[in-house]
């Protein structure tokens, strides 16, 4: 039995679709929301911008740039922990791409589209359940009234619930190959099976097709990310110390001794709740096993199957 990569990992992502064109465009045609008749056909892969090497951005972000036949630009990104300016950022780099089209005696008949896809693997619109979201530039007013240029969709992995989508099958399935294919499976679904490229993303996938020092690449990523959830952790602790020490300083001035101490007592609470049940879920949607996330968290193992229970994740 074969033992698989994660996808969603900087080198495995990279691996499929910043050397396999083939695999990139059929992942494309599937995901985007492309107008009938103007799918990608081929693609010439462009230079990703560096990443600053720093713990909450380089491993969390993973890129890959083409432009296909029409000349349109596409920005793939897989997101692994979700930041308040992520959106401002893609905005910017799109806005980079499109603008670096021309030089100063190009006319603007020139541009083309730039097309951001930002894979998610976090939640950041909590008042839908869509998983699905597609940006453009819209009148408010009359929504068909589109200015082109710019274009965004951003997928929330999390949400996906395959039984509920009936449209766009192979995109589902993509996303269904990116969120649930791990170390801790040995074999392929069968209607992953059953189409060819993405049983070709999974052969890549195996671990049997990487080095040792790619494995150590791997697992460095990991750690990486493990690293960020810490820090994240960390600086909760301290805002919740400082918002502890303002609390009780406000306390005694108002001479409501009684309703500071309850009041804390019960925002630390579920504070720590509410924080460890994110850490639980990251790590566990990152494949890392029970025992790796008792020790980050302090919980036990049946604390943690509870909280993914509630949260109905497998």
């Amino acid at each position: 039995m074969a033992r698989y990569l994660d996808p969603k990992n900087d080198l495995t992502f990279k691996r499929l679709f910043g050397e396999h064109p083939a695999l990139l465009i059929n992942f494309l045609n599937a995901v985007m929301p492309f107008e009938e008749g103007r799918h990608i056909l081929e693609i010439e892969y462009l230079p990703a911008e560096q990443v600053p090497e720093n713990p909450g951005k380089k491993n969390s972000i993973v890129d890959v740039k083409c432009k296909d036949n029409y000349d349109r630009q596409f920005i793939i990104e897989m997101q692994m922990d979700w930041e308040a300016l992520f959106l401002n950022r893609i905005v910017f780099n799109a806005g980079k791409a499109y603008v670096r089209q021309l030089d100063r005696r190009e006319v603007y008949q020139l541009l083309h589209p730039v097309y951001t896809l930002a894979i998610l693997n976090e939640n950041y619109d909590h008042k839908t359940p869509q998983f699905y979201h597609h940006y453009q530039i819209v009148n408010r007013e009359n929504t068909d009234e589109i200015i082109p240029g710019l274009e965004f969709v951003l997928v929330e992995l999390e949400k996906l619930q395959p039984s509920t989508v009936s449209e766009r099958k192979l995109a589902v399935l993509w996303l269904r190959f990116l969120k649930e294919v791990n170390e801790s499976i040995t074999e392929l679904p069968p209607e992953m099976q059953e189409n060819d490229y993405i049983r070709q993303a999974a052969e890549l996938c195996e671990e049997s097709a990487f080095t040792p020092s790619e494995l150590a690449a791997y697992e460095k990523y990991w750690d990486m990310i493990r690293l960020d959830l810490s820090i994240k952790e960390s600086s909760l602790q301290k805002g919740m110390a400082k918002g502890r020490e303002e609390g009780m300083a406000k306390g005694r001035e108002e001479g409501m001794a009684k309703g500071r101490e309850e009041g804390m007592a019960k925002g630390r609470e579920e504070g720590r709740e509410e924080e460890r049940e994110k850490i639980v879920i990251n790590c566990h949607l990152t494949g890392l096993p029970v025992e790796s996330i008792s020790k980050i968290t302090g919980l036990s193992s049946e604390q943690i199957a509870d909280i993914l229970k509630q949260h109905n994740i497998k």
